[in-house]
């Protein structure tokens, strides 16, 4: 069964109330077997448009897990603790 990863860009915009998000996600992420691959750091834009603040790569077991994760009722309060302190792309890839 092929992982699954979150590829995420973030520009946290208010970082006091992103804090929030930050303390509710790991549950989630524990519960379906997140690995994080990279998260933050240094990082060049070749190609496309400019950077984000920070781009993270997340790995999960499985495709449907990384798609149960987000969906799950776990990351939904996350999100919901996000909206509006952060511009956001993720976007859910089935790995090889």
């Amino acid at each position: 069964m092929p992982k699954g990863y979150w590829i995420a860009n973030i520009t946290v915009i208010h970082p006091h109330d992103y804090a929030h998000y930050q303390a509710l996600a790991p549950e989630a992420f524990s519960r379906f077997g997140a690995r994080f691959l990279a998260r933050g750091g240094q990082r060049t834009a070749m190609e496309g448009r400019d950077t984000p603040q920070r781009s993270v790569i997340i790995e999960f077991p499985s495709y449907e897990q990384a798609l149960d994760c987000y969906h799950s009722e776990e990351y939904q309060r996350a999100k919901i603790a996000r909206n509006g302190t952060a511009d956001v792309d993720i976007v859910i890839v089935e790995g090889l």
